[in-house]
Parts: structure tokens; C-alpha cells; sequence
């Protein structure tokens, strides 16, 4: 069973790229997992989670948080708000089908949004999953 965090954020890529919202925003290629400053604009870099154990004896049950990190080369914020935006959409569109784990609830717990001092815009967007494992 793969940890609830990778299942999840494997899920949010797909969404993501399959959305030709966001993708007329953010093309495809520029949807990644990275630890480091973004190289091309406007980009997506699926971040940190956390995984807590949830109720139940089993504890097959888990709470876990995961960022999205927004960039895009403007002076403003306009452009990393209009891709949150996108972003919430496509994963409001229809549960949340996480291979192994049965997603209870999910949402967008918090966005919010940066001014870095290079002159690009930085959003950060906390989702939040209960998710139980499936045999």
C-alpha cells in the first residue's frame, strides 16, 4: 500500500493535467513535483504533506494534508489567484478517487498568497483528505 501522501498527490497531478482549465493556464509539463525554486512560469509544484493517523484500532484511517505551490512572473498576485481558482474547480468537479483509499471527505482548507521579493507571484493551497485504506 503506497503512504496516503503519494497516493494523494498522485491524484492531484491527474486532476490537474486532465482539467484544460488549469492546463490553459499552467501547460502540463509545468505541473511537478520539485524541491527547489520554480524554473519556468507559470508552474505548479506539488509541495510538502503530512500524513496523521486517523480513529480506529486498525488505524487504516488517515488525515492528510498536502501543498500546492502557484508561481507566476508578474509584479501581482492576479495570475497565482486566477490558477487557485482553476485549481479548486477541477478538484471540486467529483470525488476525490485515490487508488487503495476510499477519500471520506476533501476540500481546500486554505489558499494563500505571497509576494516574493524576485518580483513573482507565490500562492500556497493546503488540501486536506480523510482517507481510509481499501483492500
Amino acid at each position: 500500500m503506497a503512504e496516503p501522501s503519494l497516493a494523494l498527490q498522485a491524484m492531484l497531478r491527474a486532476r490537474m493535467v486532465a482539467s484544460g482549465v488549469v492546463t490553459s493556464l499552467v501547460p502540463a509539463a509545468h505541473i511537478l513535483d520539485r524541491n527547489t525554486r520554480p524554473e519556468v512560469f507559470p508552474c505548479i509544484l506539488i509541495g510538502e504533506a503530512q500524513t496523521l493517523p486517523g480513529p480506529g484500532l486498525m488505524r487504516t484511517r488517515h488525515e492528510v494534508f498536502a501543498d500546492l505551490h502557484i508561481w507566476a512572473e508578474e509584479p501581482g498576485l492576479a495570475t497565482a489567484k486566477l490558477i487557485a481558482g482553476t485549481i479548486r474547480d477541477a478538484l471540486r468537479d467529483r470525488p476525490w478517487t485515490v487508488t487503495g483509499f476510499h477519500v471520506a471527505d476533501a476540500y481546500v482548507q486554505s489558499t494563500r498568497f505571497l509576494r516574493d521579493p524576485s518580483g513573482v507571484s507565490h500562492g500556497v493551497m493546503t488540501l486536506r483528505a480523510d482517507m481510509m485504506e481499501v483492500a
